[in-house]
């Protein structure tokens, strides 16, 4: 496919999208913890929207502060209590040693919480964008994971860069490190957004001739606002297509038409990564539920009876 030409480019024939039984798809969730309590409340509809649909886990991100910690484990608390659902919380290892992230590891466990993200984080502000390891902290994803996997039998996803991280030097080194995070006993490896079904592909081949032996999920972003996914694809080394561009030029004040093209172009990223064999895919919310649950309606995944939270 062009740059300059996309999903949208002409028009989609109605036998592209036909009727679908219910899907053997499985589906997982990421959500924000709220900073205010109008977010929180927009933040549990989401999650009550979403919910019957069954997905494997919800997982709730993570900032270094402190304030952003208790707000994450206080959602994935709530999250298993009165949803049913599995949660996964992010951890990092930014701005904490060692022993303060295994204090929040085992803070989890001990409230029934058996899935982790484990990522590197982000560099803080201050920092200039450069990461440097917290004194006395985890130097990397793969020495959190090894740590939490000495702290107890949790269940582990990490990330994947299609298009290579933006700290890596290269596409080999990216690999590389990913590889080491699997070794170290990550379950599972999580993809950044992207939008070209390629991207995707040569990544799973290449990881698996690595030796990556475990599941590769396509972390999925609708979009419906182009400014700000074309932000946050500057800060994690996505590129966003000219194609898709074009898509959104002109709408800035035209909400309702952005969200039917963000629903079309990331169910047909989803349709073609299935064709492809895909079997399960991470959807990042914006912890908003309607595009979400419209593309999981698409695939198939329909609301099932809720299993009672213990």
């Amino acid at each position: 496919m062009s740059p300059d030409t996309g999903p949208l480019s002409t028009s989609v024939p109605t036998s592209e999208f036909p009727a679908r039984k219910p899907s053997k798809l499985v589906v997982s969730f990421e959500f924000s913890p709220p900073r205010t309590d109008t977010m929180a409340e927009t933040l549990w509809n989401s999650i009550e929207r979403l919910a019957p649909l069954q997905p494997a886990f919800m997982s709730v991100t993570y900032g270094a502060g402190g304030s952003t910690r208790q707000r994450t484990h206080e959602t994935v608390v709530r999250i298993k209590r009165e949803t049913g659902i599995e949660p996964a919380a992010h951890l990092t290892c930014v701005a904490a040693t060692c022993g303060e992230i295994d204090d929040v590891a085992r803070a989890y466990w001990d409230a029934g919480i058996r899935h982790i993200v484990a990522l590197r984080g982000d560099p803080p502000r201050e920092s200039g964008g450069k990461y440097v390891a917290h004194p006395g902290g985890y130097a990397n994803a793969a020495a959190l994971v090894a740590g939490l996997k000495r702290i107890g039998d949790f269940q582990i996803s990490v990330a994947g860069y299609p298009e290579c991280h933006p700290d890596s030097a290269d596409d080999i080194t990216d690999l590389d490190n990913l590889k080491r995070k699997v070794d170290a006993g990550a379950d599972r490896c999580i993809t950044q957004f992207f939008f070209d079904v390629e991207d995707f592909l040569r990544f799973r081949d290449r990881a698996t001739a690595v030796g990556v032996q475990v599941p590769i999920v396509p972390g999925i972003m609708p979009v419906s606002n182009f400014a700000g996914i074309t932000r946050m694809a500057g800060m994690c080394g996505a590129k966003v297509p000219g194609w898709l561009a074009a898509l959104f030029e002109g709408l800035d004040d035209d909400l309702e038409t952005r969200r039917m093209i963000a629903a079309t172009v990331a169910g047909d990223l989803c349709r073609k990564l299935e064709s492809e064999g895909v079997s399960a895919f991470h959807f990042y919310t914006l912890n908003r539920a309607d595009l979400t649950y419209a593309l999981c309606h698409l695939l198939g995944v329909r609301p099932q009876a809720r299993p009672r939270a213990e």
